[in-house]
């Protein structure tokens, strides 16, 4: 199996650190969810998961929730509630949304505030090995310090800052001896949460929370870690620099997989631009498998705009595979179906090309439906095309999603309740 890797910007072998494969995946801001791109990006990881597993590896799945943030911060007060209370509502809404859309859940659900020790730990040894250091009450990276920096992204220094100004940063902050540095510990700011540390009341940085996270749940190294195209830089950059030298180790993830933005209407999807598709307004005139469909039917790596029309077909196709598992096979000359396991299983293997695969599915379910109208068996095809479809989180027939997948979320969501 080959993935692509944004880090050495080029397809490479996948070769997982053991046969339980460590995946680590940045999850929301809980507030206004679950848009399309949000959608894009948890069911392309949800297709990567269900395939690794159909390949017979073991997954250990982490997915955070970045509950104590800027901007939860900001919008609670315009929402006439306190950032806790914002985050626990959005991010049942979003566990509600993936239910929905038969998501696999995680086996790791962390807050960023579960790992507060943690990331103080983290601090202090960043402090003490030169890589960090404390001003008024924050504590920063010193991105200087760490040659490294723009392993990941690739982008040339000179055209750094004004990226992450774009993404969070703040260069005119005076406690800075760079505008580049990042935050890794916040100094309360009046009427803002807080929690005691070394340096004064204060609160986690954005970039630290996702180390923390990572590393209380699997350790210095990962097979992969994942996220939207929008978090290469600063975020993913950033949580490099941060991790290893706080572990030593050479490297932090060996892969690196981004999903490219989804657009509507020539713009990029976005609460700013107040251009966003929600999920649950989708799903009150389409089906979660064609949806998911949809989805599937573009490539995690490219860039797409939503269009009503495209998921109107998936809609019929996603009849056509029901029809498929459920018509009556005829027991004459059992049909031949391995050349389109053969087919699916290597674009699959070809940094997950769901387009390609879902593509082969249809075809199948047309093939199915002629060698039934002729009488020929069906069955095992029948079977096969089940298993493969829900891969990509098909449900076709049956009802409602998985066991596990309501119950695995139905755990997580204990926690957030709203």
């Amino acid at each position: 199996m080959k993935l692509y890797n944004t880090q050495s910007q080029s397809l490479q072998e996948f070769e997982p650190q053991a046969h339980t494969v460590k995946l680590y995946v940045c999850g929301i801001t809980p507030y206004d969810t679950t848009h399309l791109g949000h959608a894009a990006t948890y069911c392309a990881f949800d297709v990567l998961v269900r395939y690794l597993e159909y390949r017979g590896a073991t997954v250990d799945y982490c997915e955070n929730v970045t509950d104590i943030d800027d901007d939860t911060i900001r919008e609670a007060p315009k929402r006439g509630t306190n950032w806790r209370e914002l985050g626990n509502t959005w991010t049942a809404h979003f566990i509600r949304d993936m239910i929905a859309l038969n998501v696999r859940p995680p086996d790791h659900y962390p807050r960023a505030t579960d790992v507060i020790p943690e990331i103080i730990e983290f601090d202090k040894k960043l402090i003490e090995k030169g890589f960090a250091y404390e001003s008024g009450g924050s504590v920063y990276f010193h991105v200087s310090a760490y040659d490294k920096f723009g392993q990941l992204s690739h982008i040339p220094k000179s055209e750094m800052l004004a990226i992450a100004n774009e993404r969070g940063n703040f260069p005119d902050d005076p406690k800075k001896r760079d505008p580049l540095d990042f935050v890794l510990w916040q100094a309360q700011a009046p009427g803002e949460p807080a929690w005691d540390s070394p340096w004064g009341p204060g609160r986690p940085g954005w970039h630290i929370e996702c180390s923390a996270m990572n590393y209380k749940t699997f350790g210095p190294t990962i097979d992969i870690h994942g996220g939207g195209a929008d978090l290469v830089f600063p975020h993913h950059e950033c949580e490099i620099a941060q991790t290893v030298n706080f572990t030593g180790e050479n490297y932090f993830a060996r892969l690196w997989m981004h999903t490219a933005m989804v657009g509507y209407d020539g713009e990029k999807m976005s609460k700013s631009l107040g251009n966003l598709v929600m999920v649950s307004d989708l799903l009150k005139q389409h089906t979660p498998d064609s949806l998911r469909l949809y989805l599937a039917k573009h490539h995690y790596r490219k860039p797409w705009e939503f269009t009503s029309a495209d998921l109107d077909t998936s809609l019929s196709e996603c009849t056509q595979l029901t029809q498929a598992v459920q018509t009556s096979s005829g027991d004459r000359h059992a049909m031949d179906f391995e050349y389109a396991r053969a087919a699916f299983e290597r674009t699959l293997d070809d940094d997950l090309n769901s387009p390609a695969a879902a593509n082969v599915l249809c075809e199948l379910s047309n093939a199915i439906l002629e060698h039934a109208d002729v009488g020929r068996d069906v069955r095992e095809a029948q079977t096969w095309l089940r298993r493969a479809a829900s891969i990509f989180g098909l449900r076709l027939d049956a009802y409602g999603p998985e066991a596990r997948v309501r119950f695995g979320w139905e755990q997580h969501i204990n926690r957030f309740p709203g």
